[in-house]
């Protein structure tokens, strides 16, 4: 059953109809007096419960209720519903247990959407399954290995890709985000639609308008002809934004907008589009920290992270390595015609002591880096020794460090600088991130040790 809180009646039918045709049982109630006789009968499976209820437009009649409901009823999932919606006061309901805030006038579509959603994520968990029953049941081709971490996640993947839920993937660089931003795609009811990439730390915020939502012929100097933005290349389809962390304040109030009314304007004209895209995002810093320190704003980000998908790093599951240098390896004999090419088991389990910052897209590049300079076809652990690079020796232990007194802590800094140029190419922001500072204080540092760089990225 589906309990529709409105006080307007005419708000009442309107969804009663709508999803009555959907083929669900609808009740309503004229506010929290008539809600709570309601439930006091039978709880439903999802509640739509609007704003406001006297002539006072604030959201604090709703945000009560949603509170009391919460407290009686903590698994059911509220979707706010109002035609006063603000920001702050859809912020405001996320944090106090809704799943979604829609405004008034509403897309059926996308209401219909969102509680098909919800009422998928409010099933409860099952055991995560074997790798084997995972690959029977869905399209996991690219993705390697089988530690229960990444399992859960598969699992995780399963459930929500059929929705149009927004994921936020989290992680390391190099732990294949994009993989399973693919994956969610490939399995959802959307794979025959495009799947459109976006990698937001490569678009300057000059550009960020005309490159996501396109723009007119003559909406600025260089624009000739008329160009269709991301956005509206992945209509009907998804979206990956890739690095959404690296977003700036202006282009993230722009990329709302579009997440929270799914319609936007083309750079330049004045005629609003709509789009319909399931958006996933992706990034490799840590958002709630941005977000405390204002650095990323609350709404965006809880518009994107209904469900988040965290990555384990390599080194968090260093049994998958031998299956992921395998499977390397495979596809290596295939492009260099090299069949008969292996990696002896003792390569294999000396490959799962290396440090390995760059993750997996790191581990290939040392597997391809060996495959092509050695004229083995077993490739053994020296093999791989001659071939790697300081970022990738085995993991140093408390003994390998300097002794206490032959290195300073600036000389220990001035190395660490400069391995981390030498493993990122010299691509500023990313050595920022790596080290942990930011890019003006890796520029003083740069300066302090006459170390060479760009300002290009």
């Amino acid at each position: 059953m589906l309990l529709i809180i409105d006080d307007d009646i005419a708000i009442q039918t309107s969804l009663s109809l709508l999803f009555r045709k959907e083929g669900f049982t609808v009740r309503v109630a004229d506010g929290p007096f008539e809600a709570f006789e309601v439930l006091n009968e039978e709880a439903p499976e999802l509640i739509l419960l609007d704003m406001n209820f006297s002539v006072d437009t604030s959201g604090d009649d709703g945000l009560r209720l949603l509170r009391r409901i919460r407290e009686r009823l903590p698994n059911v999932p509220v979707i706010l519903i109002t035609g006063w919606g603000s920001i702050d006061l859809a912020v405001e309901g996320m944090k106090a247990g809704a799943k979604d805030f829609i405004t008034k006038p509403w897309q059926n579509d996308h209401l219909v959407q969102s509680v098909r959603t919800a009422l998928n994520l409010a099933q409860p968990l099952a055991a995560s399954p074997s790798r084997r029953k995972l690959d029977q049941q869905f399209r996991f081709d690219n993705i390697v290995g089988e530690d229960p971490n990444l399992l859960d996640i598969l699992t995780t993947i399963g459930r929500v890709a059929p929705t149009d839920a927004p994921v936020l993937i989290t992680g390391e660089s190099g732990t294949g985000k994009e993989l399973i931003a693919e994956a969610i795609h490939q399995n959802s009811q959307r794979k025959r639609q495009p799947f459109v990439k976006v990698n937001l730390g490569g678009i300057s915020s000059t550009l960020f308008e005309s490159e996501l939502f396109g723009h007119v012929r003559g909406a600025f100097t260089d624009a000739k002809t008329d160009r269709i933005g991301r956005f509206e290349l992945a209509n009907k389809g998804s979206i990956f934004l890739d690095e959404i962390g690296d977003l700036d304040p202006a282009s993230q109030v722009k990329l709302l907008r579009v997440l929270q009314d799914r319609t936007f304007e083309p750079l330049g004209s004045s005629k609003s589009r709509t789009v319909d895209v399931r958006v996933i995002c992706a990034t490799n810093r840590n958002l709630e920290e941005m977000v405390s320190k204002g650095q990323f704003r609350e709404d965006l980000f809880y518009r994107i992270n209904l469900i988040t998908v965290r990555l384990p790093a390599l080194r968090e599951r260093p049994g998958d390595i031998p299956l992921l240098v395998n499977y390397f390896v495979n596809n290596l004999k295939t492009i260099y015609n090299r069949p008969d090419l292996r990696v002896g088991s003792v390569a294999q389990k000396w490959l799962k002591s290396l440090a390995l910052p760059g993750n997996i897209r790191q581990l290939k590049n040392v597997v391809e880096r060996t495959v092509l300079l050695s004229s083995n076809d077993e490739l053994q652990t020296e093999d791989f020794q001659r071939n790697l690079t300081s970022s990738t020796s085995p993991m140093p232990h408390a003994s390998s460090l300097p002794q206490v007194g032959t290195m300073t802590l600036e000389e220990m800094e001035y190395q660490m600088i400069q391995r981390a140029m030498d493993f990122h190419h010299n691509r500023v922001a990313k050595v920022a991130r790596a080290l942990g500072i930011t890019r003006f204080a890796l520029y003083r540092r740069l300066e302090k040790f006459g170390i060479p760089y760009t300002t290009e990225e």
